[in-house]
């Protein structure tokens, strides 16, 4: 067993609970007779080529505790993009601290970049064991049955948007339509959970559009009017990442990040909802609302699932316990046993096979006509986001004089 120090860093967006990974990180390689040292990079591998780098091995016990309770990203999170030529100085300062055990917390674009230091130290000869910690809130990894940082964020969209379907449908003689958006460049995760918002048949949701699904604006204007018809409002949810057949984005953005991903909403300067919104009003006349929450809902604590806290406890727990065994070049992983009761084990999934590309939802998740969800993902999502608040309808009892 090689013996040196250990490197965290957490990349990528913020979640309610990335914090719980890198505390089960930290306690864990405390107590290993591999660990010297425990150090983590402030800002991401930008900040560790910069030896931006705190001794967590130092910081009191009840901080560390604390992590598992607080929202957003601790050490500070990066969006830069590993270039080969960053790669040398990556293995200089991983020599200067000797660090023997490199964990990274994060999604797709963070995999990769494990990946490429693992081998690039690999090919150089030094011995690195790397592991990749899974977390976002898109729930669009390869290798895992869901990511930690997912449940919180579908728990708070969920209760948004029964909170905005009661609101719509209490004033539905003023706004005849009100339109919820979600993150999710590529995959519709998010979007679909708010399905658990709908208890009853005119509940909200009443629409759900993924990106799994090219985007016809006729048929999405008929799917509108027909709720109307029924229920005399409509509540849409969407997903950021909707595209039409040819692939242009519904939200007509054209503003790329660090890694050549489209940005949307806010970041973008264009959004799903609002291109929606418009079509709803042109077509019919109807006023209504577009609401989009983005990083908000990431690291929203006070909804944040406690099945999810403990998952990503342990996700931390697991990455150690790994990189000990000798293990290298690959992800914890979350693999579910059964859906109730829920049960579920921690097993490993190769940094190839989850770097860069995202994971769509299954087929079978979603109705015939790609506007709603299916019972099997009712049934998947349900043991994720814990109880949900219920609410109360007044009864229709009307009060006549003569």
């Amino acid at each position: 067993m090689v013996k040196g120090n250990a490197l965290i860093g957490q990349s990528g967006g913020p979640t309610s609970v990335i914090n719980s990974s890198l505390a089960g990180v930290i306690e864990t390689a405390k107590s290993s007779a591999a660990v010297k040292e425990v150090y983590g990079m402030q800002y991401g591998i930008e900040g560790f080529m910069q030896e931006w780098i705190y001794n967590l091995s130092k910081q009191p016990a009840d901080v560390i505790r604390g992590l598992r309770s607080t929202p957003s990203s601790a050490l500070g999170s990066s969006r830069h993009k590993v270039k080969q030529e960053d790669l040398p100085r990556i293995l200089e300062v991983l020599k200067k601290y000797d660090i023997r055990y490199f964990f990274l917390i994060g999604g797709n674009d963070t995999m990769d970049t494990i990946n490429r230091v693992e081998e690039y130290c690999r090919s150089q000869h030094y011995e690195l064991k790397g592991i990749g910690i899974p977390k976002t809130v898109d729930n669009d990894l390869f290798g895992t049955d869901h990511t930690p940082g997912f449940a919180s964020a579908a728990r708070s969209n969920i209760v948004n948007v029964m909170q905005a379907g009661i609101l719509a449908r209490d004033m539905q003689k003023v706004d005849q339509f009100v339109i919820y958006q979600t993150i999710g460049r590529d995959a519709g995760w998010l979007a679909a959970a708010t399905a658990l918002a709908r208890k009853d048949e005119d509940d909200a949701p009443h629409l759900i559009y993924t990106p799994e699904f090219h985007f016809n604006s006729e048929k999405f204007l008929w799917d509108v009017e027909s709720c109307i018809k029924i229920n005399g409002w409509v509540s849409i949810v969407c997903g950021e990442g909707l595209k039409y057949s040819d692939g242009t984005p519904v939200s007509s953005s054209v503003t790329r990040d660090k890694f050549n991903n489209t940005e949307f909403g806010a970041m973008g300067g264009a959004s799903v909802g609002l291109s929606l919104h418009r079509m709803i009003t042109d077509k019919f006349g109807y006023r209504g609302e577009f609401q989009i929450t983005e990083s908000l809902i990431m690291s929203d604590f006070m909804r944040a699932s406690q099945i999810d806290l403990e998952e990503a406890y342990q996700c931390g727990v697991e990455a150690v316990k790994l990189a000990e065994n000798g293990e290298s070049g690959v992800m914890v992983s979350i693999e579910r046993i059964s859906d109730d009761p829920y049960k579920i084990k921690f097993g490993k999934t190769p940094l190839k096979e989850v770097a860069v590309s995202a994971k769509p939802m299954p087929e079978e998740f979603f109705n015939k006509e790609g506007n709603y969800v299916s019972g099997s993902f009712i049934r998947y999502m349900k043991p994720l986001t814990g109880e949900l608040p219920e609410f109360v309808r007044l009864a229709k009892i009307m009060t006549k004089r003569k």
